[in-house]
């Protein structure tokens, strides 16, 4: 079965925030037997917050799921946890680590810090074979215009609409997303594909792997897919489109539209929670090129090694 597909930006968390790591995994994969979901969400909360070091969360150390296991199983374990006098399935049970620590319950993680082993290079709080069974999209936007944009958010007057009457520099999570994506680079998560570039092996270009539409490399490698808002914005198809062939389905231009009845209450609804911050796309039909074109070059630019989806 194909990645369920999780777009990284810089909120689902709000759902889940009584919920330990591990049940909200479990709830995602467990919704996702037999069909592929997108998740769209920001990479920083899963991230230690100021660049403090990252240790696995509790709750899935030796984490599992599959065929024949319940939610929550983890190798033989409960919630990364081994119950105390046997107890296997009571809620209120004290837990004790895998690694013998304690002070523990199976309600909830403990707060950060963890007292669980880091993996090496990782900056995140989730273990590396449960990030392996995603397939991760980076979304960008220039500070230019994504801090003043979240900037108006906290202030008067629309702070009394968003409830954020408070502005947090680290919420912009850029440290962050580029931490994860260099990780993700270097572990062979993602790459060494690039999205909207040919293939190459041995240095002779040809796809080979784009069977189907897809341009999923071989071995359920997933390429380098980095969206940035500004191309999005620009050439709304185009992108869509290549994002659909990174990610294996196919594009019909219906996607960009939204303008019946059913959508909009959809739409509503999930951005029920964050108002204020969404106005302009609930209210929106379709989504079509920019009529106004940014200015890049007004613009400064930190040069990257890895090039945009079809922004090479």
């Amino acid at each position: 079965m194909a990645k369920p597909c999780l777009a990284i930006r810089s909120s689902l968390a709000w759902s889940f925030v009584f919920f330990r790591f591990a049940s909200i995994v479990s709830h995602l994969l467990t919704y996702a037997e037999g069909k592929r979901i997108f998740i769209k969400d920001i990479i920083h909360y899963l991230v230690p917050p100021d660049g403090k070091p990252a240790s696995i969360a509790p709750s899935l150390v030796s984490y599992r799921h599959g065929v024949g296991t319940s939610n929550d199983q983890v190798d033989g374990l409960v919630n990364g946890f081994q119950p105390e006098n046997g107890a296997v399935s009571s809620s209120d049970a004290e837990f004790s680590p895998s690694n013998g620590q304690t002070n523990f319950t199976s309600k909830d993680d403990p707060r950060y810090p963890f007292p669980t082993a880091p993996e090496p290079g990782n900056p995140t709080v989730v273990p590396e074979k449960l990030l392996k069974q995603f397939h991760f999209t980076f979304l960008i936007r220039h500070p230019r215009s994504s801090i003043p944009s979240y900037y108006r958010c906290t202030i008067p007057p629309l702070d009394s609409i968003t409830g954020f009457y408070e502005f947090r520099p680290s919420e912009a999570g850029y440290d962050e997303q580029r931490r994860v994506f260099d990780y993700l680079r270097t572990t062979g998560q993602i790459g060494p594909q690039i999205c909207g570039r040919p293939s190459c092996v041995d240095g002779v270009a040809g796809s080979g792997n784009e069977a189907n539409g897809s341009s999923i490399q071989d071995n359920d490698q997933v390429e380098i897919c980095v969206v940035d808002a500004d191309d999005l914005l620009d050439n709304p198809a185009g992108i869509i489109e290549a994002y659909c062939r990174s990610v294996g389905i196919e594009y019909t231009p219906e996607m960009l539209k939204w303008d019946g009845e059913d959508h909009h209450s959809r739409a509503k609804d999930a951005f029920e929670k964050w108002k204020g911050f969404h106005e302009d796309a609930i209210h929106s039909t379709e989504l079509k090129p920019r009529t106004h074109v940014s200015n890049r070059e007004d613009i400064p630019v930190v040069r990257c090694t890895v090039p945009v989806l079809c922004g090479c």
